[in-house]
């Protein structure tokens, strides 16, 4: 190890941004914090849903990164990483130069499966709001259906394992088509990988499952689910219906006027096929210490790491990482890495619970799991319109505490406290 030793965070997303603020606040002046990202600009993915109708404006949910980073002792590069050498502890970047690290984090997020079906994506036939400028150009398409409207198609597809916003979307379009006058010229069809509605990757949390039906009935909101689509055309999406036995169950030619379809995620380039590093789809191997088995110098959290599903589907399904676990994971890596750098071996683990708010517009779902995958210790989930609140409250801490580089791991607080608040333990549907 070099006698000033360096930590890499590779990534400057949810995850990575407080990653570098946490870590450099424990490591203190022991290491040197260099952050590579590929954009200068954090986003705060969760409001993408509200952008992409006009509720939100880039700019308010958008922080630029290198002067907060620079105030808070970071170094920025804003220079993408190209490829991982984990045995010689370097990375290149795609400027052609290369960072030696004597600690690694990656927090890069996904990249967007949309080449994996045909016509799906904004390159395609179908828009996201995976990414600020996906939202921002979701928004302007938005704009330009409310002058024309007609059928939408809402969902998340096979292998995808972030279904929370393709919920949220469906019932934010539905309220903002409500105020326009133009829902009932506007039929809309939720299509999902998921073996039943609510089973959000984690095979439901509490009564998500009766609670999301309720409202997509409320709502006039046809759903499929066990669906795989085969590919998208202009206004036209091939969806398989898929039996318990693996089977086509039945096909489904669905027309639309605009639709938002959530892709599946596989790790990015610059880390995929590293022996040792990843899973087949590139996600991060790590260890309930954050850590790589094969390269312990090498920690991961966020939507990178590989966790595996909740049990076979006849679809493929994934897990998700909400917030409230990325940050959880954020707090261990940093704690682990001070006790390294003194000498120590580490010792603290992300609790990798899950917590999150579905915003509607005009109310939504909370639910919380303990532990994320079953059994649980706590099991509970609930609607009304104080999760419309909730979620606004979110937004605004979390964006503060990007912007003035706070360390605190106030997503946990406010979501404990938001969410205790409403007798989460006393709940009839809490266990």
């Amino acid at each position: 190890m070099s006698e000033t030793p360096t930590i890499v965070i590779i990534g400057a997303g949810l995850g990575g941004s407080i990653a570098a603020y946490d870590i450099h606040k424990a490591v203190g002046d022991r290491a040197r914090v260099v952050m590579v990202s590929d954009g200068d600009i954090f986003n705060f993915t969760p409001s993408n849903p509200w952008l992409a109708v006009g509720w939100r404006t880039a700019d308010s949910i958008q922080v630029k990164l290198p002067e907060v980073m620079k105030r808070k002792g970071v170094e920025f590069i804003n220079v993408p990483a190209s490829a991982l050498r984990p045995a010689d502890k370097a990375i290149d970047l795609a400027d052609g130069r290369s960072l030696s690290y004597d600690y690694l984090v990656i927090a890069t997020g996904p990249e967007l499966a949309f080449d994996e079906i045909p016509g799906l994506g904004p390159q395609g036939h179908t828009r996201s709001i995976c990414t600020g400028p996906h939202a921002a150009d979701t928004a302007a398409a938005f704009d330009a259906f409310v002058a024309a409207p007609g059928p939408i198609v809402v969902g998340a597809v096979q292998g995808a394992s972030c279904f929370g916003p393709a919920y949220e979307f469906a019932m934010i379009l539905d309220t903002e088509l409500r105020r326009r006058r133009l829902r009932d010229k506007a039929p809309m069809t939720f299509v999902t990988s998921e073996p039943y509605i609510g089973h959000l990757g984690l095979d439901g949390v509490g009564d998500t499952k009766g609670l999301l039906e309720s409202e997509m009935r409320q709502r006039h909101i046809k759903w499929i689910t066990n669906a795989r689509v085969k590919s998208v055309d202009a206004g036209l999406m091939h969806v398989e219906e898929v039996a318990e036995d693996g089977a086509v169950k039945a096909t489904h030619q669905l027309p639309f006027v605009f639709s938002m379809m959530l892709p599946a995620f596989r790790g990015v380039a610059a880390v995929r096929g590293v022996e040792g590093l990843t899973n087949p789809r590139g996600f991060i191997l790590v260890d309930r210490h954050q850590r790589n088995p094969t390269w312990p110098d090498i920690f991961a959290l966020g939507v990178c790491i590989a966790i595996p599903p909740t049990g076979p589907t006849p679809v493929p399904v994934g897990v998700p990482k909400t917030g409230f676990m990325i940050e959880s994971m954020v707090s261990a890596i940093s704690a682990n890495l001070r006790e390294l750098l003194g000498g120590e071996a580490p010792t603290h683990e992300a609790t990798w619970n899950a917590i999150c708010l579905a915003d509607f517009g005009d109310g939504g779902v909370a639910f919380m799991a303990q532990p994320q995958i079953p059994p649980r210790n706590i099991n509970w989930s609930a609607s009304g319109k104080w999760v419309h609140t909730a979620k606004g409250a979110f937004e605004g801490y979390f964006l503060h505490k990007v912007r003035t580089g706070q360390a605190e791991p106030l997503y946990e607080k406010l979501a404990l406290d938001l969410i205790g608040a409403h007798k989460v333990r006393r709940s009839p549907t809490a266990s």
